[in-house]
């Protein structure tokens, strides 16, 4: 029995060092977690600082590399290959950009939209390195961007400024000499204010005078509800209009009878 209770009092006993190291360990690790947490404060407060400088320098480096061949060095334009960009701003460089129209494959009647070719950082630095040297509109805040205007004024605004070129529908059309208005049913409220204020290809500029801020953003929340909204009768048929609509029933609708009737004729033979 002695012998069983000296091995348990060996078993159960603790090192004299066992404290030691846990207060050393529980030590470590509090600095170190303060060491961490400080390090990022301070990395937020210098970044905040550099932000715009970095990201204008990178945008620098950007440009150079893939605008300048046609927009020039110094945004002045090349003629024949590119215009100037003084004026232009971050906000027609984000239109350009993020709807791929930009780097342009080859000149044309307009650029058309292709797949973005670079990432929406990237697309920022160029933007502010545009604004910095160049000056123009900038983003819309958020609250013109937010769908929560009048959408039955912003579907008449649209009707009687937009929708001669876009279609009643935002389902696009064509123009003259190869040029066309684009189908709007899938762009961003940011592009489609881009679009109002920058004038894009064959697109008119509407400044304050032509449609003010509210205004603006009665149409971007009149198109977000068209964009979410369900087709009542089916089919859309493309949206855009009686034409396709009379196409589909004439091809269709009258063939369908045709063929009835040439079927019950060759049954009766």
């Amino acid at each position: 029995m002695a012998r069983e209770k000296l091995k348990r009092r060996a078993r159960g006993r603790r090192s004299p060092f066992a404290a030691a190291i846990l207060i050393g360990v529980g030590l470590l690790a509090t600095g170190g977690i303060y060491a961490g947490a400080s390090a990022a404060v301070a990395a937020t407060g210098e970044s905040t600082a550099t932000t715009t400088q970095a990201t204008a320098e990178e945008g620098e480096t950007l440009f150079q590399a893939n605008c300048a061949t046609c927009h020039g060095m110094d945004l002045e334009g090349r003629e024949g290959y590119g215009p100037s960009l003084n004026g232009v701003g971050e906000l027609a460089v984000h239109f350009q950009m993020s709807t791929g129209r930009m780097p342009m494959q080859m000149n044309g009647p307009q650029a058309d939209q292709k797949p973005v070719q670079f990432t929406d950082d990237q697309i920022a630095s160029i933007a502010t390195y545009v604004q910095s040297v160049a000056p123009g509109p900038e983003m819309p805040s958020a609250r013109i961007t937010d769908g929560n205007g009048d959408v039955s004024h912003g579907a008449e605004l649209f009707r009687i400024n937009c929708a001669m070129c876009h279609n009643v529908a935002a389902a696009g059309g064509a123009l003259t000499q190869g040029k066309f208005a684009p189908d709007i049913m899938d762009t961003t409220p940011e592009n489609i204010y881009a679009a109002m204020v920058t004038g894009p290809q064959n697109m008119p500029v509407f400044n304050n005078q032509n449609l003010t801020e509210e205004d603006k953003r009665d149409i971007i929340s009149a198109l977000l509800y068209q964009q979410e909204a369900q087709a009542p009768g089916g089919f859309t048929l493309g949206s855009l209009g009686p034409v396709s609509e009379g196409l589909f029933i004439w091809i269709f609708g009258i063939g369908g009878l045709i063929a009835v009737a040439v079927w019950i004729t060759a049954k009766s033979n």
